[in-house]
């Protein structure tokens, strides 16, 4: 024989549905800072592939670019951390 909690009927007990907020896990600003992020990543890519020296050995290929890519992901690391005020 089963104890029913006290003041609860076994016949109508409906479990609690998890109120969903927002259908994104982030927010909208945090998204467009990642897509800027990523439009930084690409046109660092895109420096070092204009670079003219042979292997990309020059001032786009071993310096511009690399810069230009951290900054994007750098941009990224932010985008996911970034907490809007309320």
């Amino acid at each position: 024989m089963t104890k029913e909690p006290s003041g609860a009927k076994a016949d109508n007990f409906t479990p609690a549905e998890p109120k969903n907020t927002a259908p994104f896990a982030l927010g909208r600003i945090n998204y467009i800072i990642m897509l800027a992020g990523i439009a930084t990543i690409a046109l660092g890519f895109v420096l070092m592939a204009m670079d003219s020296e042979p292997h990309g050995f020059g001032f786009l290929g071993l310096t511009l670019g690399p810069i230009v890519v951290m900054t994007g992901f750098m941009a990224q690391f932010f985008a996911i951390l970034y907490r809007p005020k309320n």
